[in-house]
C-alpha cells in the first residue's frame, strides 16, 4: 500500500499549514461528515472550549500557531479544527483511536513496538511526517489528517521514542488537551523531561505513553489522567492496549471496550510465554496476532466494534548510539514500508 512520507519545515504556522494541505481531502471527505466531528464542532464557543483554547494559547503558543496553520490548510474554522484535536477530552461513546503497544529490554538495548489503530476509512490517507522546525526539535511521526502530531508514534532528534494509546475515562474535566501535551513531548530533550510535560497539572483527557531513549536503557510506561499520573519503569516485556492497568490508578473510573480488554489479555498471555527479553520478531508476531477471534490484536475487520483498523505497525530498536525505526503497513511481510535511523 502506498504510504506518504512528508517533509515539512519552517515556522509552527508553516508546519501546520503543510499538515492541513496534506489532510484536506481526507478531512472533508471522511472526517467532517462524522457524527463525532459534528458533535465536537457544536461545542465551539462553549465555556469549556474557550477555557481549553486559552490554556493552550497561554502555555503552548507555538502549538497554537501550528493549529492555526492546520486550520488554514484545511480551509476550515479554527475553533472547529481545535475541537477535533480535543476529541479525547470529552466523554463520549464513540471511539477515538485505539492502539496496542509492546515494549521490553533486548539483547543490545530496548524495543518499543506499536500498532496504530484508527478509522478504517483513513487507510491510505495517513502519513509519516519528518519535521524540521525553526524552533523546537526535529522529529518523525505518524500523522492523521486533521490532527497535529504527538498522539501516535514518533522519534525525535534526541533519540526519544514515544508511542501513545487512547484511554477512555468516565469523567474528564476541562483542562489542557491531551493531544497538545503529546505534541509537547516531542520537543523534550530527555525521557524525564517528556514525563514532566505529560504529567502536567490541569490536563484533561487520558493517554498511555511508552517512552525510551538512546543510551539510557530505561523503558517507561506512563499513564496520565486528570486525576493523576503513574510512571512505571519496566525491567521485562510489557504490553498495553486502551485502558489503565497501573495499580496506582485503579480507582480512576474508565470504559474498557471488549476489544481493549481482549487485546490486553491476549498480549499479556503471549508475553507471559517469553523470557526477560524481547526481540523484533517476537514483537511483530504479537502485534500481528489474530488469535483473538472477533477481537484480535491486529485489527482488519470492516465491522470492528470500535470502528478501528490497524493502519500501521511501528518498530523502534533503541540502542546505545542510535534508534533504528521501521513502519509496516502490511501484516504479511518483514519488509518495512519505510525505515530510518536517528543518531543524536
Amino acid at each position: 500500500m502506498a504510504f506518504t512520507h512528508l517533509q515539512l519545515g519552517g515556522s509552527a504556522y508553516d508546519i501546520g499549514f503543510g499538515l492541513g494541505r496534506f489532510g484536506h481531502e481526507a478531512v472533508h471527505q471522511h472526517l467532517r461528515p462524522l457524527a463525532l466531528w459534528q458533535q465536537l464542532a457544536r461545542l465551539a464557543g462553549t465555556e469549556a472550549a474557550r477555557s481549553m483554547r486559552a490554556a493552550v494559547e497561554r502555555r503552548f503558543p507555538r502549538y497554537w500557531q501550528e493549529l492555526e496553520g492546520l486550520a488554514a490548510g484545511l480551509d476550515l474554522p479554527l475553533d472547529e479544527v481545535f475541537l477535533w484535536n480535543c476529541r479525547g477530552d470529552f466523554v463520549q461513546r464513540q471511539s477515538v483511536d485505539g492502539c496496542t503497544t509492546v515494549l521490553g529490554p533486548t539483547a543490545s538495548g530496548t524495543l518499543i513496538a506499536h500498532n496504530e489503530d484508527g478509522l478504517p476509512q483513513l487507510r491510505g490517507h495517513c502519513a509519516l511526517v519528518s519535521v524540521t522546525p525553526d524552533e523546537g526539535l526535529e522529529f518523525t511521526s505518524f500523522i492523521y489528517p486533521g490532527s497535529i502530531p504527538g498522539h501516535t508514534f514518533a522519534v525525535n532528534e534526541s533519540g526519544l521514542v514515544v508511542t501513545v494509546n487512547n484511554i477512555r475515562p468516565r469523567a474528564i474535566p476541562t483542562g489542557l488537551p491531551r493531544q497538545v501535551l503529546g505534541r509537547a513531548s516531542l520537543d523534550a530533550a530527555s525521557l524525564d523531561e517528556a514525563v514532566d510535560i505529560l504529567a502536567s497539572e490541569g490536563r484533561a483527557g487520558a493517554f498511555h505513553h511508552a517512552l525510551g531513549q538512546v543510551g539510557s536503557g530505561r523503558l517507561v510506561s506512563f499513564e496520565g489522567t486528570s486525576e493523576g499520573a503513574s510512571v512505571v519503569e519496566l525491567e521485562r516485556p510489557f504490553g498495553h492496549s486502551n485502558h489503565l492497568v497501573h495499580p496506582t490508578l485503579e480507582r480512576v473510573a474508565q470504559r474498557i471496550t471488549g476489544s481493549s480488554g481482549n487485546r490486553q489479555h491476549c498480549v499479556d498471555g503471549l508475553l507471559g510465554g517469553l523470557g526477560e527479553q524481547l526481540d523484533s520478531s517476537q514483537a511483530l508476531a504479537i502485534l500481528r496476532d489474530t488469535s483473538g477471534g472477533e477481537l484480535p490484536v491486529y485489527r482488519c475487520a470492516p465491522d470492528d466494534p470500535d470502528d478501528e483498523n490497524t493502519l500501521a505497525t511501528a518498530l523502534f530498536l533503541i540502542g546505545r548510539d542510535a534508534v533504528d525505526w521501521a513502519v509496516f503497513t502490511e501484516a504479511d511481510t518483514r519488509v518495512p514500508t519505510l525505515s530510518g535511523r536517528v543518531v543524536p
